[in-house]
């Protein structure tokens, strides 16, 4: 690309109103994995997460998944999907839920719905033609799009551009804006005609064909990374963020606990207590936690039992980084008398508790 042609998109984004926090995606680079650590291949169950902020469906096929090192120049990371079975799937993709209060810049369902351009390095062991969607919380609008892998095992730069949907409710709140969908072969019934918004859920466009063989081919590889959803028919360079400011992002969505780490709570009885957890950041809503146990530290009363009993979240306000938890199941607490509390466990292979408000 020219200087010039730099330039003149540099300038196309001025007009659009951003030169920094363009891209409405976060962890479009593949950079946390706060889950697993990097390790993998990961066999990740249908609707639940590898890297941070990019959500796994299928079903029929089966695809493990992990971060990977294999990237384009510019990158570090990226995403990989292998094919571990290989029945017709009824439904295969992943992609991103948007926040609503992170989409609502981009004025879909209302009259100034803006255009924007999402753009995406690719690499796949399948050449041929694959599509991705854009559908709202209600999925009841979408506007699909397909794109082609020419060459296979060779990373490959795509864009489009969609047009502001006027129509339809997409909501503004912390709930799904916007949901991006990456196709990996759904079935046609799943699949709606390109080129337009429609009243309809999909997860791609019809003629997929390359993902239809991607799903039905035993060790298929596809590779992503650079996802960029911006404001703008001009996509531009991938806007790179620092990896603590991403991290802090994908934070508000998921954190782990440190295993053996301490916090702070009161008896409210013989076995039962209450206790506060800090959080790195305010999260999205109030989380669920995955948990293996929970033991006493410093506590000089009779003897405490572990507790096997699964904390609770008491309260909790979005405006907070603190989880207020209710524990239960331990021995001979007295009331009112202040506890160290030590988490215990590693949830999905890696160190101590998750914390998750995934949208």
């Amino acid at each position: 690309m020219s200087k010039a042609r730099q330039l003149a998109d540099l300038g196309n984004v001025y007009d659009d109103g951003a030169l920094s926090n363009r891209n409405v995606i976060v962890n479009g680079a593949m950079e946390i994995d706060q889950r697993y650590g990097g390790s993998g291949p990961n066999t990740v169950t249908d609707g639940n997460y590898n890297v941070d902020r990019f959500g796994m469906y299928y079903s029929g096929n089966a695809y493990s998944t992990q971060q990977s090192t294999t990237a384009p120049d510019g990158f570090k990371n990226s995403l990989l999907m292998t094919v571990t079975g290989t029945s017709t799937p009824v439904y295969s993709f992943f992609g991103q839920r948007i926040e609503g209060l992170n989409s609502a810049r981009l004025g879909f369902g209302t009259s100034w719905a803006k255009t924007v351009t999402l753009s995406f390095w690719v690499r796949s062991s399948v050449s041929g033609i694959y599509s991705f969607a854009i559908t709202n919380n209600n999925g009841d609008r979408t506007y699909a799009v397909n794109y082609t892998i020419n060459s296979a095992n060779t990373w490959e730069y795509k864009t489009a551009t969609i047009l502001g949907d006027t129509t339809g409710t997409w909501l503004t709140t912390n709930g799904v804006g916007v949901y991006i969908r990456f196709n990996l072969g759904s079935a046609a019934a799943r699949l709606i005609s390109e080129g337009s918004w429609q009243a309809v859920n999909a997860d791609g466009a019809t003629g997929s064909t390359g993902a239809d063989t991607w799903a039905t081919t035993s060790g298929a590889t596809f590779y992503i990374t650079g996802v960029q959803l911006e404001i703008g028919d001009t996509s531009t360079p991938f806007e790179h963020r620092s990896y603590g400011d991403e991290l802090l992002r994908c934070q508000r969505y998921f954190q782990m606990t440190n295993a053996f780490a301490l916090f702070s709570g009161r008896g409210t009885g013989t076995t039962t207590a209450v206790a506060s957890l800090p959080l790195t950041v305010p999260m999205r809503a109030s989380p669920t936690l995955t948990t293996n146990g929970i033991d006493t530290r410093g506590y000089t009363s009779a003897a405490v039992d572990i507790s096997n009993g699964t904390p609770s979240v008491h309260s909790y306000s979005a405006n907070d980084n603190l989880l207020t938890l209710n524990l239960s199941s331990f021995d001979n607490l007295l009331d009112d008398r202040v506890i160290n509390f030590q988490i215990t466990g590693s949830p999905n292979g890696a160190t101590g508790w998750s914390i998750d408000a995934e949208l």
